[in-house]
């Protein structure tokens, strides 16, 4: 069950003075509001605001400015050296990525954590839960092992005070997780300091299990979907993202209530585009035409109706780590348990996600009781997990190697809509997913020769820009990116791990 810990967001805190900074255009986007730290309590800050803003001199941006301390752009005052090579730049940029423990502050959005971290860089001065995993991969290479483990205890802090993993340290992420990679990260924290890592972190990798399962005593016969869980076959549970606040995220306010006038044209009820949206959030793909009704635009966004084949992939590794977690603490009957669990879901996986036609793993529409049309990357997640059959795998290959692979690495879908999560860009955590996932099943030439064009990249955007990216295009090597929610960000903590790791594969071969 999710714990009720009450942490208000900037939206709840500041009321309408938030709603008119956000419409206001303040701030060139929503999240700079919502990461400044106020100089006074908010109820003074409210009651200021109520007294001030209907004098005829009022000045609403001078008011932010006075009451409020702006955050800085991370890398806004970072000058790169590119005499340096990629491994050298980003083996050097972990210090600057790092953040202490924090100080709480009242009124802040910042959720204090009790040890150092890394954060991705650019306008993102937080963590986000599925990017540390891959961080860590690089953590790991460059011997920070003190950070790895500073970050586990953090992560699993959240889980002892909220009862899940939050999408990031922030108030406004309290409604919503991302794809559960903890279990992925206790392992490799396992193979660096043995299996008693799995007793440690048991209680937490439950209590993230339990999170995902909660809403399957509410299943029935007539119900078959209750917050993050979906029944098949009046038995079995498989899971979706959904986030339980079905209004405009605070980060991005202003562009979801543009985008509610468009929906309405659609007849699209906006409490339900919300819930959309943020069900999307929670995949971190956000956004991609995988979500998408018609394929093309954000007004169709449903989300929340499909069940994702990664983020059951996720929990089968959960269920396996809680296995080996029983089998180490001697508990054979909870082990068994999550065995038949375990064993239940990969069976699952390989029927249900897997599309005869197109002999590629797809999403599955939980309304319309059939596979999704889109064809992504998310598909090779079997591979990644060992759960696809031998006949599987080969299919996949021939259709990575056909259409994914491309001049800089995998592209993340077929599909070219301006969204980031589709064509023409590619994403570090999905580079090392494909990467492992065809070393999985020994298709090693096409594995590496996805690595190398990757690592190619992004050695010649950094020498060309002094940058480790967000996201690359992958389809035209002369640009950099394509697309995005946000201005293209440098920094950069999951692409920097990536590197460090294929890198070290492509070395040691």
């Amino acid at each position: 069950m999710e714990t009720a810990v009450f942490f208000p967001s900037p939206d709840q805190l500041f009321g309408s003075l938030f709603r008119d900074v956000q419409l206001g255009h303040v701030f060139s986007d929503s999240k700079t509001f919502v990461d400044c730290i106020p100089k006074l309590t908010p109820a003074d800050i409210i009651a200021l605001y109520e007294s001030e803003k209907t004098k005829p001199d009022f000045d609403l941006s001078a008011f932010v400015h006075d009451y409020f301390i702006l955050p800085e752009n991370i890398s806004s005052d970072y000058v790169s050296d590119t005499n340096f090579t990629t491994y050298e730049h980003v083996s050097q940029l972990w210090d600057r990525l790092t953040r202490p423990a924090d100080v709480a502050v009242e009124g802040s959005s910042r959720i204090a954590l009790p040890y150092p971290y890394i954060v991705p860089g650019g306008r993102f001065r937080e963590i986000f839960y599925w990017d540390s995993y891959f961080t860590m991969l690089g953590l790991k290479e460059s011997k920070r092992g003190d950070l790895i483990r500073g970050m586990l205890l953090n992560f699993a802090y959240l889980i002892d005070t909220f009862g899940f993993i939050p999408n990031g340290n922030r108030t406004y992420f309290l409604s919503r997780s991302q794809p559960p990679y903890f279990a992925l990260m206790v392992d490799l924290l396992a193979e660096m300091d043995g299996e008693d890592v799995l007793k440690q972190y048991e209680p937490q990798l439950r209590r993230e299990y339990d999170f995902w399962m909660d809403g399957q005593d509410e299943l029935t016969p007539t119900q078959r979907i209750s917050k993050r869980v979906v029944t098949f076959k009046g038995q079995h549970v498989m899971n979706r993202y959904w986030d339980n606040t079905p209004t405009p995220r605070p980060e991005a306010y202003r562009q979801e209530i543009e985008l509610t006038e468009e929906a309405e044209l659609l007849g699209v009820i906006p409490e339900e585009l919300y819930t959309h949206i943020r069900a999307a959030c929670e995949s971190g793909w956000d956004f991609s035409s995988r979500w998408f009704g018609d394929a093309k635009t954000m007004a169709s966004i449903r989300a929340a109706d499909i069940v994702p084949v990664e983020l059951n992939c996720l929990l089968y590794f959960l269920e396996r780590t809680l296995l080996r977690a029983y089998n180490v603490l001697e508990m054979p009957e909870k082990a068994q348990l999550f065995e038949q669990r375990a064993t239940s879901r990969k069976e699952l996986i390989q029927t249900v996600f897997w599309n005869e036609n197109t002999l590629f793993f797809h999403d599955f529409d939980a309304l319309a009781q059939k596979p999704t049309l889109a064809v992504t990357l998310a598909g090779v997640f079997p591979l990644f997990f060992n759960l696809a059959t031998p006949e599987q795998a080969v299919h996949i290959h021939d259709r990575l190697k056909a259409d994914f692979l491309q001049a800089g690495g995998w592209v993340t879908t077929l599909n070219r809509t301006g969204q980031q999560w589709d064509s023409p860009n590619g994403w570090a955590p999905l580079q090392w997913i494909v990467y492992q996932a065809l070393h999985q099943y020994g298709f090693t030439e096409t594995a590496n020769e996805g690595r190398d064009r990757w690592l190619s990249l992004n050695d010649k955007v950094f020498q060309a820009t002094g940058k480790m990216m967000e996201k690359y295009n992958v389809v035209d090597a002369a640009l950099t990116t394509g697309g995005g929610e946000y201005p293209n960000q440098d920094g950069f903590g999951w692409t920097n791990g990536v590197y460090l790791r294929l890198l070290a594969d492509k070395v040691v071969a």
